[in-house]
């Protein structure tokens, strides 16, 4: 099954592009690098995370990873929702309808993942509740990075929010979704991400690239980037073993 894209006006001027896995899967990590290399080549971008981008955005981001507090499935839906609408409606759409290039760490995959599978609210509910919020607007390319629950939790540090501190189970869950959705949307790239940050890197621009030559800019040298085919609807592409930081 392939996502409806984004709507015909901002389809053919802006372009975006998110960023999503489960927690220490290095989709942050990622994406700050891909904004880095093009703040580097002077191509305009706007870099911004989900739930958050907009004042209300980021106020219920801190209710939401608050490990502190304890909230429904429903509740917690509703508020990821909430602030979803404000970032498409304030953020995205008009960045899209400008021309520009969007880059997101997380959007609507995470919640079907998150809380359609792993809150048990189910993904064709999720769904239907996320279109409200959402008007329809998906990206254009999803890339997903894929590493086993256990190997992204093992590579977090620091103090876990509210999401990070939920049991392995949770965690297992969430990580079946991801790949499950994958398989059924080709809009979807899945990356395999238990290589270094460097591998990854590799992959994700050449992807990149060879999407969309003229935003992102041709190889300097044909041996700059690791190979691969193009992955979706449940192909991807697989970058070496080794450690690393990762968010």
């Amino acid at each position: 099954m392939s996502s409806t894209t984004t709507d015909a006006a901002s389809a053919d001027r802006g372009l975006f592009v998110v960023f999503e896995g489960v927690e220490g899967a290095g989709k942050s990590t990622q994406v700050r690098r891909v904004a880095d290399r093009l703040r580097e080549r002077g191509v305009s971008h706007r870099l911004v995370r989900e739930p958050g981008g907009t004042e209300v955005g980021e106020r219920i981001r801190e209710i939401v990873l608050d490990p502190a507090l304890v909230m429904s499935a429903e509740a917690e839906l509703l508020l990821v929702l909430a602030a979803r609408a404000e970032f498409v409606s304030r953020l995205v759409r008009p960045a899209l309808a400008a021309g520009e290039l969007v880059l997101s760490d997380r959007y609507e995959l995470s919640t079907f993942a998150y809380q359609g599978a792993g809150r048990g609210l189910g993904v064709d509910r999720t769904r239907e509740w996320n279109r409200l919020a959402t008007g329809g607007l998906t990206p254009h390319l999803t890339i997903l990075l894929l590493v086993g629950s256990e190997v992204g939790r093992a590579r977090q540090s620091g103090d876990a929010d509210r999401l990070e501190r939920e049991r392995d189970e949770f965690h297992r869950t969430v990580a079946a979704a991801y790949e499950r959705l994958a398989a059924q949307d080709e809009t979807i790239i899945t990356i395999r991400a238990e290589g270094t940050a460097d591998e990854t890197h590799d992959l994700i621009w050449a992807e990149l690239t060879r999407r969309w030559p003229d935003r992102f800019g041709n190889f300097s040298s044909p041996n700059e980037f690791h190979e691969g085919g193009t992955a979706r609807g449940g192909s991807h592409l697989e970058a070496g073993e080794a450690g690393e930081e990762f968010e």
